[in-house]
């Protein structure tokens, strides 16, 4: 009995130092994107790897999700005669909650996963430690600008992929189902709100935070070289995902709940 106490005690310590971990570099990494110097080129070359070369994986997921939404909505509608809410179903699944969470979860896969083997190798080959002597701060030149770069690219990845998703929900529905284009089109713009999209950037902009410093903490802290390396973008793109799933719960919460 005593024993089983003892692991469950060490586990939860365990738990709330890797918490308090976390919070103290997400604190200095935030605090580190406000304070200077900024490094302007090391910025642009993350918005250009998390936003642009972003564009291609996040254009297919969406596309492909507006397609099969539109598909499986007309198979369930079908049974009430509602085929007309199509439209509307396909524009606020696709604003609301698959753009940014589907946008978030391959943003995560693709550029989590290279933040921390970049910044893991940087680590074990002692490369942070040669900034650190060359009195260059680790985490206004490594961590701020993929800080930055992740808030403000996020929603402009969530944007496309609301236009590209709700056009693959329009082109099955017009040309496999048979929908007429003009009131296709009227259905989805005339419920669609503001509130609906900026639900969705603002989710965006925490899911791309929220990306950005686990693959930044898991990279800075990894350690026992290429496997820790390994370990390190494992845990990054885990936490990440779940993290993800966890705040667009929350978030959904504060505005529809």
């Amino acid at each position: 009995m005593l024993k089983l106490l003892e692991r469950i005690g060490s586990f939860t310590l365990e738990n709330i130092s890797k918490i308090g971990h976390i919070t103290i570099f997400a604190s200095k990494s935030i605090q580190s994107c406000f304070t200077p110097p900024f490094y302007p080129k090391m910025i642009g070359r993350q918005i250009l790897q998390i936003g642009y070369f972003s564009l291609p994986v996040v254009g297919l997921t969406a596309i492909f999700s507006g397609a099969v939404l539109a598909l499986q909505s007309y198979s369930g509608f079908s049974r009430f005669n509602a085929e007309s809410t199509i439209a509307t179903v396909v524009v606020l699944s696709i604003t609301r909650e698959l753009g940014p969470v589907l946008a978030g979860l391959m943003v995560a896969g693709r550029v989590g996963a290279s933040m921390a083997a970049e910044i893991g190798t940087m680590k074990v080959t002692e490369q942070i430690d040669a900034l650190k002597t060359l009195s260059t701060s680790p985490f206004k030149y490594l961590i701020a600008p993929r800080v930055i770069a992740g808030v403000l690219m996020l929603p402009f990845l969530v944007l496309i992929a609301d236009i590209i998703g709700v056009m693959g929900g329009y082109l099955v529905s017009v040309h496999s189902l048979g929908f007429s284009p003009g009131p296709y089109i009227a259905n989805t713009l005339k419920f669609l709100e503001p509130i609906d999209v900026i639900s969705g950037l603002t989710k965006a902009a925490f899911f791309g935070l929220t990306i950005s410093l686990m693959g930044c903490y898991f990279g800075y802290n990894s350690k026992g070289g290429a496997e820790g390396v390994g370990i390190a973008t494992t845990n990054a793109v885990v936490s990440a995902s779940i993290i993800i799933l966890l705040l667009n719960f929350m978030i959904t919460k504060v505005f529809f709940g």
